[in-house]
């Protein structure tokens, strides 16, 4: 089938807030709305622990004793994290992060892996997110792909692919790479659907997608591309949150973000020129952009970002001097933790001495359970 355009990248970029969906239209679809399929529900609330609704496709799976102990392994990792984490998360979320410059925008995650759960506890009212990251996208799995596996072991394995997140607030490279290239998953969208239902969104619809000539979005037919080396192969994810009863898109795309495979990866070139204004977010990126190999991606989003939050793995402090740049601080800051430590930036260390940084409590990112978080928050306020 031909790929459907579905938006120019200028068009994601101009973003109004969540939309709310009325009490009496609760089931519509959102503008340009993905197939509605709720075997993506169905399948994110099974991995997720979660009980399925009427009509589950997985119901039968569920009557397995290795399910109902994945679902107090799921239900005790889930309470530990809203009771120690997320409380404070949203709350800075509320006091630091609202307000039309970022709730207006798109937010732009590179390096992202499957987090949708941070991205959506800090950017909950935003109405698109686009992550990027190396790992592939993955298909949706089926309750007949479950049935001939060990359950028990498959459903520790899933487990497993989520315990770095829920303990640590980030996936570890090493770990993702021996998970989701077809050892556990054969991609990130599994555990993107498990943390969307976990916190308590549900899923509408889905479908394949890539980035396309020119920047546009485009479908593509998983079967015919599977174990090709296409470029930008991605995944669309409509959602609904049942709490303020809005409605989101999410992307999630597998580019290099290196050098030397951006300046030959036209589409995702031509995605990025025509963003205007969004927020970026950066997270135990493993110090990329402090490298010399990934220059393009640090310009184009400080060219093309209206708000930049990130730990000290984003962009180097150096790159937002006031003006046009306007930057808080949060927690405290050092030196990176262990084996980044020699990424050190002197003069983030001494404006955590001098700037009077904004208190942090919560831990995110490398280190977590062991040393101080920092957060940089930086915005233009004129854009």
């Amino acid at each position: 089938m031909a790929a459907t355009v579905l938006v120019a990248a200028a068009c994601l970029s101009c973003q109004h807030p969540a939309q709310s969906v009325p009490p009496a239209a609760s089931s519509q679809q959102p503008p340009d709305p993905v197939p509605w399929a709720r075997e993506a529900d169905d399948a994110g609330r099974f991995l997720a622990g979660l009980p399925g609704r009427d009509g589950s496709s997985f119901r039968d799976l569920e009557a397995n004793p290795a399910w109902q102990v994945h679902r107090q392994e799921m239900d005790r990792a889930w309470q530990n994290i809203e009771a120690r984490t997320l409380p404070a998360m949203r709350e800075f979320q509320e006091t630091e992060l609202s307000g039309a410059l970022i709730e207006h925008s798109l937010v732009f995650y590179p390096f992202s892996g499957p987090d949708a759960l941070m991205l959506t506890v800090f950017f909950p009212r935003n109405s698109t997110y686009v992550m990027v990251g190396l790992e592939p996208p993955g298909t949706l799995p089926t309750p007949q792909q479950f049935a001939q596996k060990d359950l028990g072991n498959a459903l520790e394995q899933i487990r497993d692919t989520v315990s770095s997140e829920l303990q640590r607030s980030f996936f570890i490279t090493r770990q993702m790479d021996r998970q989701f290239r077809g050892q556990v998953t054969d991609g990130l969208f599994p555990p993107i659907l498990h943390l969307l239902v976990r916190a308590n969104n549900r899923v509408l619809g889905y479908r394949y997608v890539r980035f396309e000539a020119g920047g546009r979005i485009g479908e593509r037919n998983p079967k015919t591309d599977r174990g090709t080396k296409a470029l930008n192969k991605g995944v669309e994810i409509d959602f609904f949150n049942p709490a303020d009863r809005t409605r989101h898109k999410l992307y999630y795309f597998s580019v290099n973000l290196s050098d030397s495979r951006i300046r030959k990866n036209e589409p995702f070139l031509a995605f990025l020129s025509q963003l205007s204004g969004v927020t970026t977010f950066f997270k135990a990126t493993s110090y990329m952009l402090h490298q010399p190999g990934f220059t393009v991606i640090r310009d184009q989003v400080l060219a093309h970002s209206g708000a930049v939050l990130q730990d000290d793995s984003g962009i180097q402090y150096r790159f937002f001097p006031a003006p046009p740049w306007r930057v808080q601080l949060y927690g405290e800051f050092d030196r990176p933790f262990g084996s980044f430590k020699w990424f050190e930036q002197p003069d983030l260390k001494k404006a955590y001495a001098t700037e009077k940084p904004k208190p942090l409590n919560f831990r995110i990112g490398y280190g977590f359970s062991q040393v101080p978080s920092n957060l940089l928050l930086a915005t233009k306020p004129d854009r």
